[in-house]
């Protein structure tokens, strides 16, 4: 069985920015692999979890790069970790919610606990058996396993005709660029968070998604910088914070499909007690917005200091 794992790329000072492009997704495609075994159903709910975090991470690394390797350039392959990412989606959702959300629940003594539970393992069981191993047994995702490495090794990014100013940032050192990145992306963050409607669900959703790139950025470049651990721990209350808060709305619309055609009312009841008590414990959370907020901001930031960087 595979091991969870939070080892950073293996990146260093002395590349350029398209040397480490390629082994931030190089790293991640080799952690994926390790994984597809156990993800082919729920005796182990991390294979599908892992699996999805490698694919997140590799859209993020697209994401963030993009100043430097265009979009047109890499629109396949973030096109096809979408996808692999979607077809993964719902069982993830149910896996959590089987094995975290009813268990969180089970001090409220309400009728239809079993039962919901019986609706969504058999749901869960459907998914794995109609979207997650039919995607692992196909030929497109055959061809990405094959194919996307050979792109990573090949970087055609580097025989594109770019424009000279990201050609240059293509070949420059790769702490330079982190830097930028990682200032451009806190702004987002910023801007996004400053003065942000805590009621506004949307607003809330687009802080979570820039925190998650912060963070994806931060793991990325942790070899370059000491002390990027402690920023990125500075991070976790206020992830923890809105990842609840995505619980509940993932929560509600999982709910709504399991219990399609219920005809028992004690399922609903449950299915309601479960949406009202996680709900309660997120806006519980959502009290201590200010300090895990204010803990964000004050953060010290690794990539600033001169000299800073490792090799």
């Amino acid at each position: 069985m595979p091991k969870k794992s939070k080892s950073p790329p293996p990146i260093n000072a002395s590349q350029s920015t398209s040397e480490a492009f390629a082994s931030i997704l190089g790293h991640n495609h080799a952690y994926l692999l390790t994984w597809l075994e156990t993800a082919r159903d729920w005796t182990d709910i991390e294979g599908v979890h892992q699996t999805r975090v490698a694919v997140r991470r590799m859209r993020s690394a697209i994401s963030l790069f993009r100043d430097a390797i265009p979009k047109e350039l890499t629109a396949f392959w973030r096109e096809e970790l979408r996808w692999i990412g979607s077809q993964l989606g719902q069982a993830r959702d149910l896996d959590v919610f089987i094995a975290e959300g009813l268990a969180a629940v089970a001090p409220v003594q309400l009728p239809g606990e079993s039962a919901l539970k019986a609706l969504a393992e058999a749901r869960r069981a459907q998914i794995y058996g109609e979207q997650v191993r039919p995607m692992l047994d196909g030929e497109r995702f055959e061809r990405f396993r094959a194919e996307f490495p050979a792109w990573i090794s090949t970087r055609p990014w580097e025989q594109a005709k770019l424009k000279k100013k990201r050609a240059k940032r293509l070949q420059s050192s790769v702490t330079l660029y982190a830097r930028q990145l990682l200032d451009k992306q806190e702004r987002k963050v910023l801007a996004a968070g400053t003065n942000v409607d805590r009621n506004n669900h949307l607003e809330m959703h687009q802080l979570r998604i820039e925190c998650k790139k912060l963070r994806y950025a931060a793991e990325f470049f942790l070899p370059l910088f000491g002390g990027m651990d402690a920023f990125i721990e500075h991070m976790k209350g206020l992830q923890d914070l809105l990842g609840v808060m995505n619980d509940v709305a993932v929560t509600r619309q999982l709910l709504e499909d399991i219990c399609a055609g219920a005809d028992k009312g004690d399922v609903l009841l449950y299915a309601g007690a479960v949406v009202g008590w996680r709900s309660c414990e997120f806006h519980q959370l959502l009290a201590s917005f200010d300090d895990n907020w204010d803990e964000f901001v004050s953060a010290k930031h690794p990539w600033w200091k001169k000299g800073s960087a490792t090799s």
